[in-house]
């Protein structure tokens, strides 16, 4: 099962609710909603529904009212369809690892580091060019 399971990247969850960007609304909202209706399992980290939230609220075209938004973040909280993840103290030293190694930006490793604690090796995300540094992370931009 593991093989097989996707992080979905904030980026994703962000598109589902930008009205702005139609065509990427359309693809974020279907791949999402396999999960809802129970075709797929995706996993998610703290760190997605943090930035999430922040996004939609703040820095889109068209910002969610920070009501609907805790709406949204209860709903994907509470639906079983997700793997939530965390990260704790080691996931921060293994994400100062990735920033030694690699170069990465400290939010990328951070969810790296999330994703190879737990033994997730997909993700889909917009932020290819990041990602893909790392050679056991494959990687799935849903729009192209």
């Amino acid at each position: 099962m593991k093989d097989d399971l996707f992080l979905v990247d904030t980026n994703i969850f962000v598109y589902a609710f930008d009205s702005s960007e139609k065509i990427k609304q359309k693809i974020a909202f279907e791949l999402i909603d396999k999960c809802f209706r129970g075709e797929r399992v995706y996993a998610l980290s703290s760190q997605n529904l943090a930035e999430f939230f922040n996004i939609v609220t703040k820095k889109i075209q068209n910002p969610i009212s920070l009501q609907d938004a805790k709406n949204i973040m209860i709903k994907i909280i509470e639906f079983k369809g997700f793997i939530k993840l965390n990260y704790n103290q080691n996931t921060v030293i293994n994400t100062i690892k990735l920033l030694e190694k690699d170069g990465l930006k400290f939010w990328d490793s951070l969810l790296i580091a999330t994703m190879l604690e737990n033994n997730i090796f997909n993700i889909y995300t917009e932020n290819e060019k990041d990602f893909s540094k790392i050679k056991a992370i494959n990687v799935i931009n849903p729009f192209k």
